[in-house]
């Protein structure tokens, strides 16, 4: 990176080429344990995603202490309780901030600043049960700059709850929906068909029985009527968090433009 500023300093490059060299993948080798993607935030505004789940506590440690300190932040899902116990204890003089629900949480130096892109991104859950999945999604929306709306408990077996959160959408006039349902996986199509904003559909794994634990909801969702309506696979929060958010960046820019 010195390297490239130095060239765009002495005039050798332009602005463009240095953007462009900026971009290039920068990885990262941690003792053959992980490979990190430290410029993925600089080249594609969407920043690297530590996976705690199976990971021993000492690597997941030590991925973790380079990525804040290269990057002033790490973020990193699905943790356990005693993982999350060990890198509260190892990062008790830094900033971990985890919603009340999701087992993802943001590790961040005191001095990392927060990015505010302008972008806007509303989230409605089916029920209180897909919080976890609805929280993971806002998160990474956040970490990318959005600000997040989050509407739960709002399911089609009471049609009549889906009112005030859909108009609470509309009404801070949100760039992209995230809608996470379970069981039937009817919410979103409904949503869809009441909106003219791009919708990610996320499929919830808490359903039971025939069809349980999110099949039913991923098959509905894919053959939903409504257009405007995209879908990640069950349980993914970060997946439709980022493009929710990349959505929004984009929209928040032209806005500015």
């Amino acid at each position: 990176m010195r390297e490239i500023l130095e060239k765009l300093h002495k005039g050798e490059i332009s602005v463009d080429d240095a953007e462009r060299a900026l971009k290039v993948n920068t990885i990262e080798n941690i003792a053959k344990i992980a490979r990190l993607d430290i410029g993925r935030m600089v080249r594609r505004g969407v920043p690297e995603i530590i996976f705690a789940e199976g990971k021993s506590t000492g690597d997941l440690l030590q991925i973790c202490d380079l990525m804040v300190t290269r990057n002033g932040r790490a973020i990193v899902s699905r943790v356990s309780e005693q993982q999350l116990q060990k890198l509260s204890e190892h990062f008790r003089n830094y900033n971990v901030r985890k919603p009340p629900h999701a087992a993802t949480i943001v590790i961040s130096d005191t001095g990392h600043k927060k990015i505010e892109t302008g972008g806007r991104v509303g989230i409605i859950t089916a029920g209180t049960v897909d919080l976890p999945v609805a929280e993971e999604a806002a998160v990474i929306a956040e970490e990318m700059g959005c600000e997040t709306f989050l509407e739960a408990d709002a399911g089609v077996a009471g049609i009549h709850r889906l009112v005030e959160p859909v108009a609470s959408m509309v009404k801070n006039n949100v760039d992209c929906l995230i809608v996470v349902a379970g069981r039937e996986g009817a919410l979103p199509t409904v949503v869809a068909g009441l909106v003219d904003i791009p919708l990610i559909a996320v499929p919830s794994s808490s359903g039971y029985g025939y069809g349980g634990k999110g099949r039913a909801a991923l098959m509905a969702m894919l053959q939903a009527c409504s257009l405007g309506l995209s879908v990640v696979n069950i349980d993914s929060g970060i997946a439709a968090g980022v493009v929710a958010a990349q959505i929004a960046n984009r929209v928040a820019r032209a806005r500015r433009e």
